[in-house]
């Protein structure tokens, strides 16, 4: 499979990127590298094969939660910069 420059740049904007010409032959050639293992691996036959989930053997090795109350709500809001009665304020991030 083939990439192109355009494929690229439409990826680049929707992850609100920006790249120079230079960049965006780069790009174009790492993809094209990737795409390119991608298809040596589906000429492979798989069958049988099962999928590789964990890296060791050591599935599922998680602690159980609990519930632990480590500080009251008034300690947490106690050095905040700004608060509004009961939650920290903060400045506004997104435009839209």
């Amino acid at each position: 499979m083939k990439i192109t420059k355009e494929e690229i740049q439409k990826l680049a904007h929707l992850s609100r990127l920006s790249f120079n010409e230079q960049e965006l032959e780069n790009f174009t050639s790492d993809m094209d590298k990737i795409l390119g293992f991608v298809d040596k691996i589906q000429e492979l036959d798989l069958e049988g094969v099962t999928p590789l989930v964990y890296l060791n053997e050591n599935a599922h090795v998680l602690r159980e939660d609990e519930v632990i109350q480590s500080i009251t709500h008034e300690e947490a809001l106690k050095n905040a910069p700004q608060r509004d009665t009961d939650y920290f304020r903060v400045p506004k991030v997104i435009n839209n």
